[in-house]
């Protein structure tokens, strides 16, 4: 007899009391009625132009944030591993994207009402030193760009650390075949290095939609009531002083857990694509 299982057992427990119990209670939730009874109309009543609306901006806003975070964080990440930068930028680099991989909730939406808000310090420097307001020209943190933004500051570290790994793993041979073979630059990273990096970066893509689709303290924090997305649409339900039907809420949750489990069916799905190629 093995004790080993021992071990694990405070983390199945943690998932199980903290993950897997209040899944099921939500999914149960979504179908049914206040008396317990079976029903599918929580289910249609997603289908609310406002609760739709909802959805959709919280996809747009998923995209555009996953999207720009990919893209910069990977060329961060490339312009470290393979650009030739100094060796000591590296580590410096991971440990701060570690750390703001995580910074999220309140702290991160007043730091950046202090810095991009109305009266914050960035903005008021942009027009007291070069006359430049960017409100009048049609800025808003408290809106689509400015929580897309937002977003990024935790998104571009968290790619950075996946595709590292990803970058390391793109052996030095390859390159050197290409070139004696007359390949340029370009064409090796058209038709060698991106096509083995794709599956990682379609996978990242879609872990940072997920990342983004189902936070909601920093969303609530910063754009209050002002910006109907899913997860604040839920905080209210939670709250009980707006919807006041919480298995309409259950529904609503239960259709970010469909959305995010696709998301990160996918990109465990690529994950493991790229991970055989870099094999």
């Amino acid at each position: 007899m093995t004790f080993a299982w021992l071990g694990i057992l405070p983390f199945m427990l943690f998932a199980l009391l903290f993950l897997l119990l209040p899944t099921l209670n939500i999914v149960i939730g979504a179908f049914q009625t206040r008396t317990g009874e079976f029903t599918l109309q929580n289910i249609f009543n997603l289908f609310q132009p406002s609760i739709l609306s909802a959805y959709w901006i919280s996809i747009r806003i998923s995209l555009a944030s996953a999207f720009l975070g990919c893209l910069i964080g990977f060329l961060i990440a490339a312009s470290v591993v393979l650009g030739g930068l100094p060796a000591w930028i590296r580590a410096p680099l991971l440990t701060f994207s570690g750390v703001a991989s995580n910074f999220a909730g309140v702290p991160l939406a007043f730091a950046f009402l202090a810095t991009l808000g109305r009266l914050g310090l960035v903005t008021v420097l942009l027009r007291e030193w070069f006359g430049v307001n960017i409100y009048a020209m049609g800025f808003n943190l408290l809106s689509f760009w400015g929580l897309t933004i937002t977003y990024l500051f935790f998104q571009i570290p968290l790619m950075i650390l996946i595709v590292t790994p990803a970058l390391d793993g793109l052996k030095r041979e390859w390159r050197e075949a290409a070139s004696i073979l007359g390949a340029s630059s370009f064409q090796y990273w058209r038709m060698v290095a991106l096509p083995i990096l794709w599956p990682t970066l379609l996978g990242t893509l879609a872990l940072l939609f997920a990342n983004s689709f189902g936070a909601v303290a920093t969303a609530y924090a910063l754009t209050g009531s002002s910006l109907s997305i899913v997860p604040i649409l839920l905080f209210a339900q939670i709250r009980g002083d707006v919807l006041q039907d919480p298995h309409l809420g259950y529904a609503l949750a239960f259709g970010m857990i469909v959305v995010t489990g696709i998301a990160n069916g996918l990109y465990i799905w690529m994950r493991t694509r790229s991970e055989r190629w870099i094999k």
